[in-house]
């Protein structure tokens, strides 16, 4: 590449970074800004940085428990998803079923589907089985909605293992199952970490479930709670900032730490062993 090209190059990667970075540094910068200031609408920077947002979130409302309700939430979908998207993905991959491409082909079908269309029905279920502002109800929603997701992913992986290490495992005695478990799970670790943490953000920052299946502190997760953080005369933009900055945080700081991992998972079978 040329020095123009890779100048180029430098300047769109930039721009992009800028882009995607830009709503986050508004709300940081909003979560540090004075509420005088705020309500005057004076700067973009604030003129004195204060931490008074977050002392309000963390003191006044039950951010430990939205917090924690939306971690258990996330974590049980991801962990539902992932169960089931394996499973799924190595049938379709390696057990040459029949109607296997139709199988998939449907499996993508579903994940089309625009959430407020289901949302009543989902509601009615939820209710009738008595699982109204629960997170179990959540967790089967999350992970119901991201099993597309995870199938398509995970077969996509498991087609990138080459057949022959799946028939040597049943040659040399192991079942089905077991050559699952023994050879190709084991294989499939970088798809497993780029499904967790795609099934897991999503779930972390989904509002219209949470806020359709859940009506109290119990159950309510972070989105929907800093939602509806209260404000008497006018909206706590402040409070509202800070509380998206902390929220933000852990699905920032997952994705740092498995960044190697979620490439070679979602490049993973992208070319033929």
């Amino acid at each position: 590449m040329t020095p123009l090209g890779r100048f180029g190059l430098g300047l769109g990667l930039s721009a992009v970074m800028l882009w995607s970075l830009a709503p986050f540094v508004w709300q940081l910068l909003t979560s540090v800004t004075p509420p005088a200031e705020l309500e005057a609408h004076s700067a973009l920077f604030p003129s004195a940085p204060t931490l008074v947002h977050y002392r309000a979130i963390l003191a006044g409302q039950p951010f430990g428990r939205l917090m924690l309700n939306s971690f258990v939430a996330a974590s049980g979908a991801t962990l539902l998803a992932l169960v089931l998207g394996s499973l799924a993905g190595f049938a379709l991959a390696k057990l040459h079923a029949p109607g296997r491409v139709a199988t998939l082909a449907v499996v993508v079908t579903l994940s089309m589907l625009p959430p407020i269309a289901t949302v009543s029905p989902l509601f009615l279920i939820v209710n009738a089985l008595g699982m109204h502002d629960t997170l179990a109800a959540l967790i089967l929603v999350y992970a119901g909605f991201a099993l597309p997701l995870a199938v398509w992913l995970m077969t996509q992986f498991f087609r990138g293992v080459p057949d022959e290490l799946y028939i040597a495992a049943r040659v040399d005695g192991c079942s089905a199952i077991g050559a699952f478990m023994r050879v190709m799970l084991p294989l499939a670790v970088p798809g497993l970490v780029a499904t967790a943490l795609l099934v897991f953000i999503y779930a972390w920052n989904e509002f219209l479930y949470a806020l359709s299946l859940t009506a109290s502190t119990a159950s309510r997760t972070m989105p929907v709670g800093i939602a509806l953080f209260p404000g008497i005369h006018e909206v706590p933009w402040g409070e509202i900032a800070a509380g998206s900055v902390l929220a933000t945080i852990p699905a920032v700081l997952l994705a740092i730490s498995f960044q190697r991992r979620v490439l070679e998972g979602l490049t993973a079978g992208a070319v033929k062993a």
